[in-house]
């Protein structure tokens, strides 16, 4: 039970990850924090998503699994989300400065 906890918090760190990569590589955008501010933002929206998996399973299981133990589509969609509304309010604060 421990492993499958752990195999799945890391799942979703690597995919923080790579999520706050790319907004902050890719799309170059900035961030309050840089790329650590991304990140963590970005960690939190995919544990987010991860409740939202665990609560509403029944609706989003015919979605796509990895192993059967993990869907990664509300992580990613959450990080996503969150990581452009952190953008969108780090942008506005850069006005005010």
């Amino acid at each position: 039970m421990t492993t499958v906890i752990l195999a799945v918090g890391l799942s979703y760190v690597v995919i923080a990850l790579a999520i706050a990569m790319v907004y902050v590589y890719g799309f170059k955008r900035r961030f309050a924090g840089n790329f650590w501010g991304a990140l963590v933002v970005a960690i939190i929206g995919t544990f987010a998503g991860g409740l939202v998996d665990y609560l509403f399973s029944d609706i989003i299981r015919h979605l796509s699994s990895v192993n059967g133990i993990l869907n990664i589509f509300p992580p990613i969609i959450a990080a996503t989300m969150v990581l452009s509304l952190f953008a969108f309010l780090s942008e506005r604060k850069d006005h005010y400065d």
